[in-house]
């Protein structure tokens, strides 16, 4: 959901929830979404995610190049919801590169091509996606990025096991969400996920963590990578 992100993003309403058969909560172990929100009014959340006081905190061109980035990478940002990080990412692929950008809701999805063509990065492929599929084709994607969109998923652990198949071999997926604490930005801490739940979960969809973000780079916010277990 960036992602801006989330968010950045990927979410699912309670009605979603109870048609695909995933109700648990978010304290009782299971892997449900923790917020149930639309991200669709495209003004309303222009405004509060392109803020430009957010670079402040959310310090995105820091957090792409901690991610290391490469130039000619393939990113996909999951939950890119009004694009914010899409310029940062778009800027670190270079011309011969592709960030896809991936949100669930058709406003989010236009605003981001219309954003694309103003900002001009015609390597920005915006694309809507599903509450269990982000459109990612098999061995596609050199990394993944999920800013503050991994809380608004349900059923994760498949969810994740199925994401695996997108990733070329050697590629990577980047969680980057709230951390507990009573800060300025962000959710109340009973919508957030744990860095500790984040590897249980994705080690039970087949990753492995392989870095850590450093605790100075983001001050409310954790950032975690993995990539697909042997």
């Amino acid at each position: 959901m960036s992602r801006s992100l989330l968010l950045p993003l990927l979410l699912l309403t309670p009605a979603l929830l109870a048609a695909d058969g995933h109700r648990g909560h978010h304290g009782d172990g299971g892997d449900d979404a923790t917020v149930h929100r639309r991200f669709d009014d495209v003004e309303k959340w222009s405004a509060r995610f392109d803020d430009p006081a957010r670079d402040a905190w959310q310090k995105p061109t820091e957090l792409v190049a901690a991610l290391g980035v490469e130039s000619g990478a393939t990113v996909a940002d999951i939950g890119a919801g009004t694009g914010y990080l899409n310029p940062h990412l778009a800027k670190a692929v270079g011309e011969g590169g592709k960030l896809i950008a991936v949100d669930v809701e058709t406003t989010l999805v236009e605003h981001m091509t219309q954003r694309a063509i103003e900002e001009g990065t015609p390597q920005v492929e915006v694309r809507l996606g599903t509450f269990d599929d982000p459109k990612l084709a098999a061995a596609e994607v050199d990394l993944v990025v999920l800013l503050d969109t991994y809380h608004h998923i349900s059923g994760r652990v498949d969810y994740f096991r199925r994401l695996r198949a997108a990733l070329k071999p050697g590629g990577r997926l980047a969680i980057i969400d709230w951390a507990q604490g009573d800060f300025p930005e962000g959710p109340r801490d009973d919508h957030k996920i744990p860095p500790h739940k984040v590897t249980a979960e994705l080690k039970q969809a087949g990753w492995v963590q392989v870095e850590a973000l450093p605790d100075e780079l983001l001050p409310y916010q954790f950032g975690l990578v993995f990539s697909v277990a042997d």
